[in-house]
């Protein structure tokens, strides 16, 4: 059994410096041990279990206990294969038994308004992310309460790059956007654990201070080159850039974020009722 400090170190692939605990609750080791799972089993899952799963995801907190949020669980096999086709690059889309779609949901709330009479004054920028939060936050819960009970999950971003289409085969209406799907199922492999940045390049104690930022994360640099190297085939936009010999973390950060992603977001948006004023 790993002892705390052990758990601790290894969600940074490296020896932990400070403090822990002599022993850690069940609930806090898992989420240390925690990586994303993208094979699974063509094992069912049970419908009383997607329900106690489901009412985990609604336990998270909400801003003010509006609830903005939806959640859409698709396990019918055509249609799963339907979102997979429309997210190409996430293989293990086809191969999970439930697929979800964690949205933002405004209409619910806009509906609620008109029908006791008021006039709907909150469609702006602070509802848009208050609702993206909400999502977001009923998705984790849903993420550990799913792990807790042995199954893997991977959440996917590319659900938002062809926006139209997947709001079209899952009848999301105006008012409402998908923020992430998740795929679900029983592991078909243990995962990979992903080292994180050390707290010193991502927890600031009292203020905000990241002048020692370039020392930590060269130093991040070279332990995931000696540990987990970055393949070619995984570089970001080698046909623009070309296959670096020893490509570190920062770069192919710095090689995805130089091309913009999902340019007509904001546009799909304010077409699909969010004013974002």
């Amino acid at each position: 059994m790993s002892t705390s400090a052990e758990l601790v170190g290894g969600r940074y692939g490296r020896t932990f410096q400070g403090d822990t605990p002599e022993e850690l609750p069940a609930a806090v080791s898992q989420l240390l041990e925690r990586r994303c799972i993208r094979r699974y089993t063509a094992e069912p899952i049970s419908d009383s279990m997607m329900d106690v799963l489901l009412a985990c995801a609604q336990s998270a907190p909400t801003k003010s206990n509006l609830q903005q949020y939806s959640i859409i669980v698709t396990t019918d096999e055509d249609l799963r294969m339907k979102l997979a086709d429309l997210n190409p690059d996430t293989g293990h889309m086809k191969y999970c038994p439930v697929f979800i779609t964690f949205c933002a949901d405004m209409r619910r709330a806009k509906r609620l308004t008109e029908r006791n009479g008021f006039d709907y004054a909150s469609n702006n920028m602070d509802t848009f992310l208050n609702a993206t939060v909400d999502a977001a936050l009923a998705m984790q819960c849903f993420i550990s309460a799913a792990e807790s009970m042995g199954l893997g999950c991977a959440p996917i971003s590319q659900v938002r790059n062809r926006m139209e289409e997947f709001c079209a085969a899952l009848g999301i209406p105006e008012g409402v956007f998908p923020i992430a799907g998740l795929t679900l199922g029983w592991p078909d492999w243990e995962g990979r654990m992903n080292a994180r940045l050390p707290q010193s390049a991502v927890v600031h104690r009292e203020k905000y201070d990241d002048s020692g930022i370039d020392d930590v994360v060269d130093g991040y640099d070279a332990q995931r080159l000696e540990t987990n190297p970055i393949s070619a085939d995984g570089q970001r936009h080698t046909d623009k850039y070309g296959v670096s010999e020893n490509c570190t973390w920062s770069e192919n950060v710095a090689r995805q974020l130089s091309v913009t992603e999902r340019a007509g977001f904001r546009d799909f948006l304010v077409k699909n009722g969010f004013d974002l004023a």
